[in-house]
């Protein structure tokens, strides 16, 4: 109710006690495609899903890399992420000229999380309208961070963003115990069943993903074109994911089911059974 007097500029709260430039930004996180992020004890894997096109070359691609030892994923507006992608790699490449040794992913997520939570209590700018998935791989092990347009930072085992990825991350949880011990093309594989258990039945024989990976002894690096094919065949082979019938029917109808992706002016809190998830 009278929403349009409260939704201006971020630092203006509506009398529930709710900030609509945020919740917008959130929203459209989860309107972009699905992403998922998943690791194992050597290596940290990114999976996106691409749009469908005729045309390979203009293709939209969802992952980005930062530096030798990191990536990341994204869902929701492209623009926002290629500047933020812009302001990490000279953060990047500012802490190697001063301590000569790659930026610890930790304190990474972190200088992100205060970039993006700026833009929340600052009236002359908006929030930033796209969620980001961060892999990476330190002397700490493999990483899998989400950050939210709301600044919230997650260190997960295993995480998925974007339209309908609550079916995502069901599979995840369902699976996240046999990630550990999994190479390269098992995690591979497993993010992208874990994608096509969001497409429900609009699983598409020509399903276009994007995926990358880092890990012990290996840079980050995005996969080309025919290695994402020979992944997706394999991850066909693992036949149809199973996913709840109640999560396809709340994804068909479009009710939203990401209450722990709210944030600060969100009335959700995580559910129970995401903790195993989003746990680090």
């Amino acid at each position: 109710m009278f929403r349009n007097q409260y939704d201006n500029d971020t630092t203006v709260w509506s009398p529930q006690g709710r900030l609509f430039q945020v919740e917008y930004a959130m929203e459209a996180v989860k309107q972009g495609t699905v992403t998922v992020g998943l690791k194992s004890k050597d290596y940290a894997v990114l999976v996106a899903l691409c749009r469908a096109s005729s045309d390979v070359d203009s293709l939209q691609r969802k992952i980005m890399s930062v530096d030798a030892h990191m990536g990341i994923s994204i869902s929701g507006l492209t623009a926002d992420a290629r500047q933020l992608c812009h302001y990490l790699r000279t953060e990047c490449m500012a802490y190697r000229h001063s301590y000569d040794t790659e930026y610890p992913i930790k304190r990474f997520v972190e200088s992100l999380g205060n970039k993006m939570q700026a833009t929340t209590q600052s009236y002359n700018r908006r929030p930033y309208g796209v969620g980001m998935l961060v892999a990476g791989y330190d002397v700490n092990g493999a990483h899998i961070y989400q950050v939210m347009p709301s600044a919230t930072v997650l260190n997960c085992k295993s995480m998925a963003i974007g339209s309908r990825s609550q079916s995502a991350r069901t599979y995840l949880e369902r699976n996240m115990e046999s990630f550990e011990n999994c190479d390269m093309d098992e995690l591979v594989c497993h993010g992208i069943q874990a994608i096509r258990g969001s497409l429900g039945n609009e699983d598409l024989q020509d399903l276009t993903i994007n995926a990358a990976v880092v890990g012990k002894d290996m840079p980050f690096k995005v996969l080309t074109d025919s290695d994402n094919q020979r992944c997706l065949i394999q991850a066909k082979g693992m036949g149809k994911p199973v996913v709840d019938e109640f999560v396809d029917a709340f994804s068909e109808k479009g009710i939203s089911d990401d209450d722990d992706e709210q944030g600060p002016s969100g009335s959700g809190m995580p559910r129970s059974d995401d903790v195993s998830t989003t746990g680090s």
